[in-house]
């Protein structure tokens, strides 16, 4: 892998990752709303290819804690530095957001901070009940940083009783300390494991395009089998910076596919793989393939 302090090799981007911006009265309500209650959104914090998509069909993913991580990984566009204290109001803004949107499935994220002694666990518990004690029949998942992997902490997000309990594997275990700052491929294979322990079901996220071998993404698939994960998003990796690390290949439609048939086939409950996929992009339609 080129190290990404180096100049930036330039690259055509693929005729299948040139979107459609939309920006229709459906984008401007979800926008109007993550304005008006000062949210945060992954949709715009994580440049996500995907947002004009998923603001027109009124869909979001919520980022709490803040928009500033304590982590420096370097394919991500979140800023690093010194976040400000949780929003103790976070809660009644992101269920009144839900109810506003008219949302069935909500998805919340957030940023990693190692900077709280309970890496935000208690704050994610919070938001998590507020939905459910005031939205019943909204269905929560969650994509959650690695806690460290300490049981403690992960119990706590466990007792607030998520529909899917989401966390990102990311990279192939060989890339994984070149691309993640601080997080280890063991610790969030842990994580998954305790997670799935609990009966929530699990959910991992993995891109490709950063120089990764496709035996590496079967066998990263075979870990998060083994580890209880059920479900699987594959996405190309896209740079979002010059300082963030180039991309090494344009991953081609039919290899997504075949990853797909392949997980699938593996044992994964359900799959999303294509090159603007994204941890969230299509989630309801996870959430609806554990009820069949």
């Amino acid at each position: 892998m080129p190290d990404f302090h180096d100049e930036v090799t330039k690259k055509t981007k693929p005729e299948w990752l040139k979107i459609k911006l939309k920006t229709d009265e459906q984008y401007q309500g979800v926008a109007k709303i993550v304005r008006d209650h000062g949210l945060h959104t992954i949709c715009s914090s994580g440049k996500c290819p995907n947002q004009a998509e998923c603001w027109s069909r009124r869909t979001a993913t919520f980022m709490i804690l803040g928009d500033i991580c304590t982590r420096n990984c370097k394919f991500c566009a979140t800023p690093t530095g010194r976040p400000l204290p949780p929003d103790s109001e976070e809660p009644r803004k992101i269920v009144e957001s839900i109810a506003i949107m008219g949302l069935k499935h909500s998805v919340i994220t957030s940023v990693t901070r190692d900077d709280l002694s309970d890496g935000g666990a208690h704050h994610w518990a919070a938001v998590v009940s507020a939905i459910r004690r005031e939205l019943p029949n909204v269905t929560v998942e969650l994509l959650i940083p690695d806690m460290e992997g300490r049981s403690d902490l992960l119990d706590v997000i466990i007792e607030s009783k998520p529909h899917i309990l989401g966390h990102n594997i990311e990279t192939v275990a060989r890339l994984t300390s070149a691309v993640r700052s601080r997080a280890r491929f063991d610790v969030s294979m842990r994580t998954l494991r305790y997670m799935s322990e609990s009966g929530i079901p699990t959910k991992s996220g993995l891109m490709v395009g950063l120089g990764e071998t496709e035996r590496e993404v079967f066998e990263t698939m075979d870990s998060l089998l083994d580890n209880g994960c059920k479900i699987l998003t594959i996405g190309q990796y896209l740079q979002p910076t010059k300082h963030h690390i180039p991309v090494s290949e344009y991953v081609l439609p039919e290899t997504f596919l075949r990853y797909k048939e392949e997980a699938l086939a593996k044992g994964f409950r359900y799959v999303e793989s294509g090159p603007l996929v994204r941890s969230s992009y299509m989630a309801h339609k996870a959430m609806e393939s554990l009820k069949s």
